[in-house]
């Protein structure tokens, strides 16, 4: 049963926002556990997000594809799988339940509630990460899926960025919607919103360099769509 406009959104909304807490909070824990080791911080990040996000996608994904990510969406619709007008709905509810992910996080931390990320990572190296980060991402959710093996996808998708946090530079945002999510909150996982709009212009890049290895690997989308 396809579910309604409403609930894809709703969706939406709930797993962005769930998606931002895991992330944001286990950063804010990982620097309570361990204030003075840095690499274990960012290990304790990665594993929570990992895991995190396979428990999101099968919650989330027979619902609304659990995207929780404007690139995967646009994506999406790139290739056929799903209408355009989704994204109407799509793209304000991740960015809104990110945002609202990040406050929560802090307030279960005893932080304010909104607090601007300090944290600069505009750098050339971090925003060619982003974009391996991102291409990477489309690659693995979209080849699973044009080859029947989209029930694939929570497992991968969480090994994918768990991995990822360490063989980029940039710990793999790989979504603009979190990018925008984690400038509300100045901890571990923060980003300051002067590095937002080069994250989000460096992720797109990513995106579009992904869907197009996906149509030059999987021209044919075969068994299940996402």
């Amino acid at each position: 049963m396809i579910a309604s406009p409403g609930r894809r959104i709703l969706a939406e909304f709930l797993g962005g926002a769930l998606l931002t807490a895991v992330v944001v909070g286990s950063g804010i824990a990982a620097q309570h556990l361990s204030p003075a080791d840095i690499g274990l911080q960012l290990l304790e990040n990665a594993l929570a997000t990992a895991l995190g996000l396979v428990v999101l996608i099968l919650v989330f994904g027979p619902v609304s594809g659990a995207h929780l990510n404007p690139v995967v969406s646009l994506v999406d619709a790139l290739l056929g799988h799903r209408p355009w007008g989704d994204l109407i709905g799509y793209l304000p509810a991740q960015i809104v339940g990110c945002s609202a992910g990040a406050v929560l996080a802090n307030l279960m931390f005893g932080e304010p509630a909104v607090g601007l990320s300090t944290t600069d990572r505009a750098s050339w190296p971090h925003l060619l990460a982003e974009v391996v980060a991102t291409a990477g991402l489309v690659l693995v959710i979209f080849g699973l899926a044009r080859t029947g093996r989209g029930a694939l996808a929570a497992p991968a998708v969480g090994a994918y960025i768990g991995a990822a946090y360490f063989f980029t530079s940039s710990t793999s945002f790989a979504n603009p919607a979190i990018a925008i999510g984690r400038m509300f909150s100045d901890t571990f996982a923060g980003i300051a919103p002067s590095s937002v709009a080069p994250y989000i212009a460096a992720e797109l890049v990513g995106g579009a360099l992904g869907w197009l290895v996906v149509r030059v690997l999987f021209p044919v989308t075969a068994g299940p769509k996402p």
